[in-house]
């Protein structure tokens, strides 16, 4: 298995097809395509199926191709660090936040990170787990801060408890249902949740379920903040969300919390990365930046 193979299946991924790839590295196809015969024959497992579709991985090709970019990628960090020590400049750092870290400790902290390293170069993406993961495992990410429940991660990640995370249903100011005490009075109220792995919302319907509660019935599944918050702003709609940044003048605005009881247990918050792969040097400091704020 050598590096211009596994260049030449990332590259064929990222195209789309062959005939791409092979223009995108100045190959020939008939090079390109000798390159991945010599990798499947490596391999003893066919990567690639070939139709009137176009290129498609199989299986075995998929799993392969996930490695492969985390060897390129941990490859690529180990000659950023070397650049750095040569006293080169420009450090980059890829990272996903839940909206809980970006709109509560993100600007104390990119501020200190800044003075630290000016000349670096952040990515930030949404961090939930359905994008942090696979950003982990592909190398895309160097880690995460995010809600997760550790039992449920795969075993290439690894996580590091910071804090716990308060939440509770939450509507609009003047909400009809604001003054409700039990979940009953919710029962045929409009919601509107994340229900994807690792969300609040899940974590939510997963409890209502284990303690013998009817989950909401007029349900908006919703993957996106923004939408979450207009919607329950604007209407009658009750999300569910952290308690804690109901008291931050801009993301709390026009919210409140309703007055059910009893509460979910809280959610883990926590450090997600990938295990025995070491952070570099400027995403281990800015790692640090966020556990040291969180913890205070």
């Amino acid at each position: 298995m050598k590096d211009h193979q596994l260049k030449a299946l990332i590259q064929v991924a990222e195209s789309g097809s062959i005939r791409a790839a092979a223009r995108a590295m100045n190959l020939s196809q008939s090079a390109l395509t000798k390159a991945l015969r010599e990798l499947e024959d490596d391999v003893s497992a066919e990567l690639l199926m070939r139709s009137y579709k176009g290129i498609e991985f199989t299986p075995a090709g998929n799993a392969l191709l996930v490695r492969a970019r985390l060897a390129h990628s941990t490859l690529d960090k180990a000659r950023e660090e070397i650049r750095l020590l040569r006293g080169g400049a420009g450090a980059r750092v890829a990272i996903a936040l839940t909206p809980l870290v970006a709109a509560t400790i993100l600007p104390p902290v990119l501020t200190e990170f800044r003075s630290i390293y000016p000349d670096a170069a952040l990515s930030l993406e949404e961090g939930l787990l359905t994008h942090a993961i696979p950003g982990l495992l592909e190398g895309r990410l160097d880690f995460a801060v995010a809600l997760a429940n550790p039992r449920d991660l795969p075993y290439e990640v690894n996580f590091e408890l910071l804090i716990e995370v308060h939440a509770a249903p939450t509507g609009r100011h003047g909400h009809p249902l604001a003054n409700a005490q039990t979940w009953a009075e919710l029962k045929n109220a409009s919601w509107v949740l994340n229900l994807s792995d690792g969300s609040l919302g899940n974590h939510l319907v997963r409890w209502l379920a284990a303690n013998g509660i009817d989950a909401p019935a007029n349900m908006v599944c919703c993957a996106s903040l923004t939408l979450m918050l207009e919607l329950m702003r604007r209407t009658d709609h009750i999300g569910f969300g952290p308690t804690a940044l109901l008291g931050d003048s801009l993301f709390g605005a026009g919210l409140q919390q309703l007055s059910v009881t009893p509460l979910p247990p809280p959610m883990s918050l926590g450090i997600l990365s990938l295990r025995g792969v070491p952070l570099g040097t400027s995403a281990r400091v800015l790692a640090g930046l966020f556990a040291r704020s969180l913890r205070r």
